[in-house]
């Protein structure tokens, strides 16, 4: 079997990252197989669909690195990919499907149709039990599958094994609406036959429709395509993932600096595995290993905090000091709302190795320097507050001497001059350093010391370190 897979987004929101974590799994699948990746854009909801999610879902799917072999942008030899330019074709396998017997015009109106469904109700039954096939003919009204009564659905998923669905728990449903525009049973099923879809791999969300679609393929005279529905993704808390958990949209964790490898690697982890032991892996490993039969059936965590330590392993072992340096710039600009000068690129590059030690993600980095590109530092009350003490004003007056002393603005000689205070001061680097870092950098945490006072150069220091002793002298009073 040539492996045929898409991922079928509709553009009425927003990449989710569970939608991101199927078009990995399609992917790597098609990969592994040496198969065609598709890229459908699901666009019947006209009215809620727009250019701007259309692109954010095709921006996010290159930003992981998830190329696709045909669909929008791509092109291929099925003339068009997004279903809105195909509701002719939707319309006349719907009328087809009435001449062949499959499925009927239904003029009822909503009341009739309610009181359907609270009767089955009422019995316990399926809401759609009694929507079936009217004994007067219609020819006006929605399009409706007839689901036939007198067999199961049976299937069996790659991933959860035999599936049955008994004719009694699926309504005959709409496949038209009275506009002639079509269902997402209809399309997207009309979609993967045309298509040549192989196999569709989905969130199990979607496993209710799946009956019906067999049922249309089979309807249509195709084969219908072999079946895999991924785990749900959930919360640490045990619940579905949503907004409650923080963010759902991958464009988040994009301008949050996640790295795209990072990414691609955590949601690979999302329901599958490379072996027991191996956490981090890149791509060419993952597709070597991939296997959609050993995806699992339970829900998979969506963790922050595990995304954020891969993330973080990522900046620290897998980026060169160059690239996490020309990768984390954009943040950095963003960060301060303006370009850096070409002086001030240097003191960041020079800064660079130790700030990579101690970020998780690239957005964090403004924070860290920014104490480098203002005149004058605001202090984080917190900080001051914390480190700040009786002795405080001593230290900053002394470190003043120690430093004004100093030749040659170098690391080593700056370092060389305050451990020297702490010696003569018999005072631990806690509370000798500490509020120079605070005044200096306006927070307790930042890039180690030493280093981040030669990066600023001996007059921003030394004025920093002056007007902090002034405000502690404010405080104290007379």
């Amino acid at each position: 079997m040539t492996v045929r897979v898409r991922i079928a987004p509709s553009p009425t929101g927003f990449l989710h990252v569970g939608n991101a974590r199927a078009a990995l799994f399609n992917w790597l699948f098609a990969r592994h197989e040496g198969g065609t990746f598709i890229v459908r854009i699901d666009d019947t909801d006209v009215a809620r669909s727009s250019p701007e999610f259309e692109e954010d879902i095709l921006g996010g799917l290159r930003w992981l690195g998830l190329d696709w072999d045909e669909g929008v942008g791509v092109g291929g030899p099925h003339g068009t990919y997004r279903q809105s330019d195909r509701f002719d074709r939707y319309r006349e396998v719907a009328e087809a499907l009435v001449e062949a017997g499959h499925a009927y015009y239904d003029d009822r109106d909503p009341a009739e149709l309610d009181e359907l469904r609270a009767r089955a109700q009422r019995e316990g039954r399926h809401p759609g039990f009694y929507i079936r096939r009217p004994e007067r003919e219609a020819t006006a009204g929605v399009i409706r599958f007839s689901v036939p009564q007198t067999r199961p659905v049976t299937f069996t998923d790659v991933i959860r094994g035999e599936m049955v669905f008994t004719p009694d728990v699926i309504d005959d449903f709409v496949i038209l609406r009275s506009d002639g525009t079509p269902t997402y049973h209809l399309a997207s099923t009309t979609d993967d036959v045309d298509y040549g879809i192989s196999h569709v791999v989905r969130g199990e969300d979607l496993l209710p429709s799946t009956p019906k679609h067999l049922l249309l393929a089979q309807a249509m005279g195709a084969e219908p395509p072999i079946y895999a529905h991924l785990p749900l993704l959930f919360g640490p808390d045990g619940k579905k993932l949503s907004k409650r958990h923080g963010d759902t949209a991958l464009r988040a964790y994009r301008e949050a600096g996640y790295l795209p490898e990072a990414m691609f690697n955590y949601l690979a982890l999302l329901g599958w595995s490379l072996d027991a032991e191996t956490t981090i892996f890149g791509r060419e490993e993952a597709v070597a290993a991939f296997d959609l039969a050993s995806v699992s059936k339970n829900p998979a965590i969506f963790d922050r905090d595990k995304l954020d330590w891969m993330n973080g392993e990522y900046i620290r072992t897998r980026l060169s000091t160059e690239e996490f340096a020309d990768r984390a710039r954009p943040f950095l600009e963003t960060g301060l709302g303006r370009r850096l000068t070409d002086a001030e690129w240097e003191a960041f590059v020079a800064l660079a190795p130790l700030v990579q030690e101690r970020v998780k993600v690239l957005a964090d980095v403004a924070d860290q320097v920014r104490f480098l590109y203002v005149e004058e530092v605001e202090y984080d009350e917190r900080s001051w507050s914390k480190v700040m003490k009786p002795g405080s004003e001593t230290v900053l007056t002394e470190a003043l001497r120690r430093l004004e002393a100093v030749e040659a603005w170098e690391t080593d000689a700056i370092e060389a001059a305050l451990r020297q205070m702490l010696a003569d001061l018999e005072i631990g680097a806690s509370k000798g350093l500490q509020p120079i870092r605070v005044a200096v950098t306006g927070s307790s945490v930042s890039p180690p010391l030493f280093e981040s006072l030669a990066a600023l150069g001996r007059d921003r220091t030394l004025r920093r370190l002056r007007r902090a002793r002034e405000r502690l002298a404010a405080s104290a009073g007379p």
